[in-house]
């Protein structure tokens, strides 16, 4: 058999034109494997192979592998079971089959001799691991494996010690092959039942825990094939993000190939390239498809003629999380707390918070009631916001939509009604005009309704103008968050917007500390008019991203322009606030040369070309070998453009990319894509800014990067990513 198959792997190499030096040497060790084999077992050679062992009980040492019988129990009731087992341990860089051992190779057998009465089951394979050689693959075990096995006395058997023996072969190979045998024995002794039901401990324990299971009724797989590949669906109720397939069947699929799966919310799908020997569509795939560990499934499922969808760009690519949090529920409840806090101190969020913060010291004076109320209301305000942002998604995603944190911020309709407001308020906050400083939540009349509504409004402000910002510590919680099931999604988002607006809160609910506050006075009117500075900027930038919605050309000169526009606001302002002062109309001609020099600049030429990012280019660039750098990046995302401004453009950041040939690609998220979203989903984020680096190699894992971006940790990112996983 084993021979046919050596003969059967040449002949393939030959048909179809790639034998090689290595092929044939592959080969070569094949056939020579096979012939030992079959020395091994034939007769003559059964008395040249030397048998270890003589059949008692314990261990028996034999060449690079020592094999053992073991029982959960010494005891066994009459009329009952017993687990028993083969347990092998192996010596490090040789290994032993899997029941199909793949490319090449043969299982271990055991053959008993009972005592009347005791009858033995077949042995039982755990899930294998995959061993690679060259272009071929086997299936099998490396270090130690156990084969359970399940005795059973018959009722009417008489009590007493028995002893069990068998004859066991199997092939251990490395770089060569040997096949060996052993002559094995255990007592055990049949008592009269009942017998406490033994604990599964040891490597037969293990083994036990880790045997495949038949498919249950809540579970199903389903299979489509084409010419060149089988995809395989299985649906679990829950998410899975990791498995391995591994055929009972030979010459099905190609062993040796990737096997490219793709997470579900309720399973997963794994592609399987098909044989090349294989000339006709199986009728029916036969495999184990292990998720972890402890979870493995034994399945047959018929395969339906048809297209294989195409491989996503998600497949086969788990993030690199030695350099983050392994995530539950509790603990992205954590991080999304933190995140929250950290989140007030992003330059979208924190002109907001300023206003809460002038809302104070303005009303320090009142009673602790109002305050109470006044935190309370704007804390709901967030929470509530939160809430329908999430009830929005899970809408979406619930219609096959796949969208992230921020996703409202893609609508140029939305962008153009936001940027409006914030114009709006920075109006009135410069003295323009007065709407009444409670809609800002920065009012005084903290015990009646516009004041409550005020801040409530001002939480959903802060909610809105949060949604481009991804702090530290929240993109792997909302990232986690958003792939989990509803409840787990509000609890997670419930627990950011608490973290957003605790600050506030907390200020709110110890009146006490407004007494470090400065007193009101005239000031507050000067400090007001200063607050509006950051919302005309936080305009101008939100006109940026409208621009960009529709067309990135000369979107970027326009806000030089529209920046022009704001500094010589603040310098009218300047000497409307001192006039006839020799000092204002300093500052306000060093304003005024400043407003004419910002849209006049030369634009800067980029060093370095980022292309877009698609499934084509990002293919492309991982087959140059070369690492590659992924910009997850939207227009509205303010931190991103800080990210890009302070450390990607960098000089040294640039040179350190170029110096190591890493490939660049920005995937530009400004308008919705399905393509980005689910990368983003596939290397457990959900928002931007996001920055991967694929080291060299076609199954090395991610490298995800933090949010907030440094030099040191981009440029210490390039330097370990430069070389292949490994090296």
């Amino acid at each position: 058999m084993t021979i046919l198959r050596g003969l059967s792997f040449y002949n393939s190499r030959m048909r179809n034109g790639r034998f090689t030096m290595v092929g044939a040497r592959l080969a070569v060790l094949s056939l020579a494997m096979a012939g030992l084999t079959l020395w091994g077992t034939g007769s003559t050679a059964r008395a040249q192979i030397p048998e270890a062992g003589d059949g008692g009980p314990g261990p028996v040492k034999a060449e690079h592998l020592t094999a053992e019988l073991t029982t959960l129990s010494p005891q066994i009731a009459v009329g009952g079971t017993l687990q028993a087992g083969l347990v092998l341990t192996i010596e490090e860089h040789w290994h032993v089959y899997w029941i199909n051992a793949g490319d090449s190779g043969e299982p271990p057998a055991i053959k008993w001799t009972l005592p009347p009465g005791i009858t033995a089951g077949p042995m039982q394979f755990p899930p294998p691991t995959r061993l690679p050689l060259g272009p071929l693959m086997d299936f099998g075990y490396e270090d130690g494996v156990a084969f359970p096995v399940t005795l059973t006395a018959a009722p009417g058997m008489k009590p007493g010690k028995v002893h069990l023996d068998a004859h066991v072969t199997w092939l251990v190979c490395s770089s060569v092959c040997l096949p060996g045998k052993a002559h094995l024995g255990i007592d055990v002794n049949v008592v009269k039942g009942p017998v406490a039901e033994p604990q599964p401990v040891g490597a037969l324990g293990s083994a036990m825990a880790a045997l495949p299971k038949p498919l249950p009724a809540t579970m199903s797989a389903s299979a489509v094939g084409d010419a060149k590949q089988i995809q395989v669906t299985l649906k679990t109720g829950t998410q899975e993000t990791d498995a391995a397939f591994y055929p009972f069947d030979q010459e099905v699929i190609d062993n040796a190939a990737e096997q490219p799966v793709a997470s579900q919310p309720d399973g997963i799908k794994i592609w399987l390239k098909r044989a090349a020997d294989s000339t006709a569509l199986p009728k029916t795939l036969h495999g184990l498809v292990e998720l972890s560990s402890t979870e493995a499934y034994d399945f047959t499922v018929p395969v339906t003629q048809g297209t294989v969808p195409p491989l996503p760009m998600t497949a086969n690519k788990t993030p690199d999380t030695s350099n983050g949090p392994d995530l539950n529920a509790f603990s992205a409840i954590g991080l999304a707390f933190l995140g929250g806090l950290l989140l007030n101190l992003m330059p979208c969020v924190f002109p907001v918070l300023f206003l809460k913060g002038l809302s104070l010291v303005h009303s320090s004076n009142e009673e602790r009631g109002r305050q109470r109320a006044h935190g309370l209301v704007y804390t709901a305000g967030i929470v509530v916001s939160f809430w329908v942002i999430v009830a929005a998604l899970l809408i979406l995603r619930a219609g096959g939509r796949e969208l992230g944190w921020g996703f409202q911020l893609q609508s140029p309709g939305f962008v153009a009604v936001l940027a409006s407001l914030v114009f709006f308020l920075g109006l009135s906050l410069a003295g323009q005009f007065e709407i009444g400083l409670s809609l800002t939540s920065a009012g005084g009349e903290l015990a009646q309704k516009p004041g409550l509504t005020g801040s409530f409004f001002t939480g959903v402000l802060a909610t809105v103008v949060a949604t481009p910002c991804m702090a530290p510590l929240m993109g792997a919680a909302v990232g986690f968050a958003l792939v989990q099931a509803a409840w787990v999604t509000f609890v997670v988002f419930t627990a950011l917007a608490l973290g957003l607006a605790l600050p506030y809160l907390l200020l709110t609910m110890q009146p006490q500390w407004t007494s470090i506050l400065p007193k009101p006075g005239a000031w507050m009117e000067t400090l007001k008019q200063l607050v509006s500075v950051p919302l005309f900027g936080t305009a101008i930038w939100l006109v940026w991203v409208y621009g960009q919605l529709y067309s990135p050309e000369g979107v970027d000169r326009t806000v030089w322009l529209l920046s022009g526009f704001l500094v010589l606001a603040i310098a009218g302002w300047a000497l409307g606030k001192w006039p006839a002062k020799w000092g204002s109309g300093i500052a306000a001609v060093v304003l005024i040369v400043i407003a004419l020099a910002l849209p006049l600049r030369k634009p800067t030429v980029d060093t370095l070309v980022w292309q877009p990012y698609t499934e084509a280019n990002f293919t492309a660039a991982r087959a140059t070998g070369q690492p590659v750098f992924i910009d997850f990046t939207a227009a509205w995302c303010l931190s991103c453009q800080v990210n890009e401004r302070a450390v990607l453009k960098s000089k040294d950041v640039e040179k350190a990319l170029e110096k190591n040939h890493v490939q660049l690609l920005k995937a530009d998220w400004t308008q919705y894509d399905p393509v980005i979203t689910r990368e983003l989903a596939a290397v457990g984020r959900s928002g931007v800014p996001t920055y991967v680096i694929y080291p060299p190699g076609k199954v090395s894992n991610p490298d995800v990067l933090p949010e907030l971006l440094t030099k040191s940790t981009v440029l210490t990112a390039i330097q370990k990513d430069a070389k292949p996983m490994g090296q």
